[in-house]
């Protein structure tokens, strides 16, 4: 029997049922499907206005899936990616800044056990991190730094 085709409505809540999603990504993800002008504009109202559409919740989701492996810059570029206000942005990897420093020492050693015995070695630590979205002078601290620097920046 064939599948009978889903609603805007319908397709929104499917999304938002699998992880939260920001009003820009419904936008982008439902707009092929939109049968009329101004349609999915009036789904997504409705579905913000009942709590099902929160871009806070979407931040707070992204940090606590992607924190613990990534750093404030790949985290930046994700929220940003998901069309989210500047100013949620600005304070969800402002809050990251306080613990950049540990998490990304807890990156560093699930991947590899000693610190870099030469040029080489650093190098290629460095851009592990680097690629993980920690920025230099953290990245610095993390491979020239004492075990017991676990201090924020």
């Amino acid at each position: 029997m064939p599948q009978a085709q889903l609603s805007l409505k319908g397709r929104a809540l499917r999304l938002l049922g699998g992880r939260e999603h920001s009003r820009a990504e419904l936008e982008r993800k439902l707009g092929p499907h939109e049968q009329e002008a101004g349609q999915l504009a009036r789904v997504l109202d409705e579905l913000q206005a009942k709590g099902f559409i929160d871009e806070q919740r979407v931040v707070e989701s992204v940090l606590h899936r992607r924190a613990a492996r990534l750093g404030a810059g790949r985290i930046r570029q994700e929220l940003q990616a998901k069309g989210l206000p500047g100013e949620l942005v600005g304070q969800a990897v402002q809050a990251l800044k306080a613990t950049e420093v540990a998490r990304a020492r807890a990156v560093w050693r699930r991947k590899f056990d000693a610190p870099p015995r030469d040029a080489a070695e650093r190098g290629k630590q460095a851009r592990f991190l680097a690629a993980r979205g920690f920025a230099g002078d953290v990245i610095q601290r993390v491979l020239g730094g004492s075990a017991d620097d676990d201090d924020g920046l």
